[in-house]
Formats: C-alpha cells, structure tokens, sequence
C-alpha cells in the first residue's frame, strides 16, 4: 500500500541523522577543511562521498524494483528490518568495544587519518568514496533507505527526490561547513579547529554514545519491523 510523503520523511529522518553524525564521517571533513588552503579537498571529499550513495541508490533501487519478491512491500520491509537489526549489532558492538577498552593518549593515529593530510583535489574526491564504501554502517544506512523508499511504492519523482534528500542530509555537515568556509573563513575555521580538537579529546566517549543510542533504536526499529 502507497504511504503518503510526510510518513516516509518520519521514516527516513532517523536514518539521514545518523549517516549525517556518525563520527568518522565528521573527523574526515575536519581534517581536511582544518588544514591550511583545505577548502577544495574538503569539498571534493564531500562530492566523493555523495558520488557513491548515488550510484549506491541507482545500483540497489534498480535491484530492488527488478527483484519481485524484493519489489512487493512485505519483501522491502523484511530487507528494512533485517538490515536494521544488522546495523543494531554492529553497532551495539562498537559501543561495547569502545567502553571495554581504555584510549592510549600516545596510540598513532588511524592509517585513514593520517592519509588525508595534503591530499590533492582527486585524491580527497577518492578518499571521500572510498571510506563511505569501507563503512559497513553507511552501507546499512543507505541500503536501509533505499529499502523504506521502495516500501512506500510513491511515484518515481517522489521516491527519488526522497533518496536525493537523504544523499545531501546526510553530507550535511560537511557541506555548512564548506559553505561557511567559503563565506567566512576566519571564523568558521576557528569553529572547525575548536570542533576538531573537541572531537579528538572526546573520540571515545562520543563513539560509545553514538553506537549505543543507535544501536539500541534501529535494534527496536528492526525487531518490531519483523512482528508486524
């Protein structure tokens, strides 16, 4: 049965916040933009970044709307809710290892991390794609709203609208920050710095947070998804 715009929106909303948040995505875009004449890499990070969720959203809406079991709205919940509660465990084990695990204040950075300083234009662009597609939670992220637009069975130009909302939502943050960069650079790069440091003294607790708040709502999500 077709639902109407604003209760697929409601749907979706969870799912644009937390691609939109999740930490590693946020670290990426402030390293770059942090770094002195960064502007251009950020922002090809960024496109990078939505380059691949398009083409995830061509690649898997095509699959799903060819797959007759998949296209049916009972078959698009099931993928909804299975890989919602994928998602849930996966992130529910993030948090638990975080919390289990003490931060070593002199622990090198990432290999990711430290790859991105001087990056050029193409290689940021790359960058941005490639650690979208090395992200198994973005992939559920984006696989999960591809699977609730086909759920609602709207009319093409509504459906992709919908996806295209989710793509630039969840690059939001990067995507103020560049325009504010572009508008005011002296004070939206003190912003950028103080945001950065923030994130680096409070990397642990704030990857446990994040984990554990979505975890525990896409695992109640998924689960009532399956009863009905």
């Amino acid at each position: 049965m077709q639902q109407n715009l604003g209760s697929v929106l409601l749907e979706l909303m969870p799912l644009m916040i937390g691609a939109a948040v999740a930490p590693v995505s946020i670290t990426g875009v402030l390293l770059l933009l942090g770094k002195q004449g960064g502007l251009p890499a950020g922002a090809a990070f960024i496109c990078g970044a939505c380059a691949l969720r398009l083409t995830q959203g061509l690649v898997f809406g095509y699959i799903l709307s060819s797959n007759p079991a998949a296209a049916s709205a009972t078959g698009s919940n099931l993928i909804v809710s299975t890989l919602l509660v994928v998602m849930a465990i996966l992130m529910l084990i993030t948090a638990f290892k975080y919390w289990d695990r003490d931060d070593d204040p002199d622990a090198p950075p990432p290999r990711w991390m430290a790859r991105l300083g001087g990056l050029s234009v193409p290689k940021a662009f790359g960058m941005g794609a490639a650690l979208l597609a090395l992200s198994a939670k973005q992939w559920v992220f984006t696989l999960s709203a591809i699977g609730v637009i086909r759920t609602a069975q709207l009319a093409p130009p509504a459906s992709n609208g919908l996806f295209l909302l989710y793509v630039l939502v969840a690059q939001a943050f990067g995507l103020v920050v560049v325009i504010a960069l572009a508008v005011a650079p002296r004070p939206a790069g003190r912003a950028v710095a103080r945001t950065r440091h923030w994130l680096e003294r409070n990397n642990r607790p704030v990857l446990i947070a994040f984990s554990l708040i979505f975890g525990l709502f896409f695992l109640f999500k998924g689960m009532t998804g399956f009863t009905g």
